[in-house]
This record gives structure tokens, sequence and C-alpha cells, in this order.
């Protein structure tokens, strides 16, 4: 069996930051439930009323993922239209 030559795989960083931009707004629902699932950990002191801190960390973890949510869009560019002419017309 003959081998393939060994040479230098070459990718466009644009193409790469934006691939991995894309894998990053694909994890931030994972995130977020991961992160909201954190109070659930935290115990209760036997009451039945929410305390303050686990109401402030849940808005806080909110704004946090829509902040992160909107400078993982800003940064994303549209895809190329395909250039083979295969695009529906």
């Amino acid at each position: 069996m003959s081998r393939l030559p060994k040479s230098a795989l070459f990718l466009e960083r644009a193409g790469y930051r934006q691939r991995r931009l894309r894998d990053a707004a694909r994890l931030l629902p994972i995130l977020g439930a991961v992160l909201w699932t954190i109070p659930l950990l935290w115990g209760g002191q036997g009451d039945d009323s929410p305390r303050a801190n686990t109401v402030i960390y849940i808005f806080v973890v909110w704004v946090l993922l829509i902040v992160l949510a909107a400078v993982i869009s800003m940064r994303l560019q549209p895809d190329a239209p395909a250039a083979d002419g295969d695009a529906a017309d």
C-alpha cells in the first residue's frame, strides 16, 4: 500500500474562527442549562421560599448568556453563497 505524502494541512484562519464561533454558539444553551442547575446543588435551608441570592444568580446568568450570544452573533459572518451555481434559483 502506498502512503500519501505528508503535507501540512492548511486551514484558513477566518474560516477556522468562524467554525469555532458557530461551535460556541451551539454550546451556549448547554452552558446555560448547566449554570442554571448549580442552585439545585446549593441545597435549601429548610424553607420553601427561594433565597434572594438564588434569584439574583439566575438573573445574572440569564444576562450573561444574552451578552455572550450578542457578542458571538456580532462576530459571526453569514455563509458565502455557493460559487458553483448549485444554489436554487
